[in-house]
């Protein structure tokens, strides 16, 4: 038993949802997300509320069921409210900045790092070293702030690197003469 699948998704107001099959749409204030659900689990609708229920009693059924409820709850919150993530940029001569279309990232590499923004997704800069990025869609918000991570992680002796935000850095004592 699911303590999580059990729960039913609620609809806010101004949030609209839709099943054909296995497909959950979900349009709201800030547009539109879909998830296809996998073979184990149904989606009912009610008025103000989408419930998943395992459709047969096998170990992946139980298994899939609280994820499915997961994956269609975070369409809700995104068409809702959005998800956002921090990142802070720590390093002399380190910094990032928009472009247009693109995140030019200095991080001490000979040359600036050129990161295509994709689309769905909002990065600002308030500082130089502090970036947020923001979307509907949770798994490409954390994908994006992922890759953008990868370019430069943190190093254990100075601390210097891409970082979300409150991050905890394990710093390392280095030689010793």
């Amino acid at each position: 038993m699911s303590r999580i699948g059990k729960k039913p998704v609620p609809l806010p107001k101004g949030v609209t949802a839709s099943i054909s099959g296995k497909t959950v749409k979900v349009k709201g204030p800030k547009g539109e997300l879909s998830v296809t659900l996998v073979e184990e689990v149904d989606a009912t609708m009610d008025e103000h509320s989408i419930t998943v229920t395992p459709h047969q009693e096998m170990d992946r059924a139980d298994q899939m069921w609280g994820l499915s409820r997961t994956l269609v709850n975070n369409l809700v919150l995104g068409v809702t409210e959005g998800f956002s993530s921090k990142l802070e940029i720590q390093g002399v001569g380190y910094r990032a900045a928009v472009q247009g279309k693109n995140l030019q990232l200095q991080l001490g590499f000979s040359h600036d790092v050129l990161y295509p923004i994709p689309a769905g997704i909002t990065i600002t800069a308030e500082k130089p070293t502090m970036l947020t990025v923001s979307g509907m869609d949770k798994q490409l918000v954390g994908q994006v702030a992922a890759e953008i991570r990868s370019w430069r992680p943190p190093e254990p002796y100075k601390g210097k690197g891409v970082r979300y935000a409150g991050e905890y850095v394990r710093r390392k004592e280095g030689k010793k003469k």
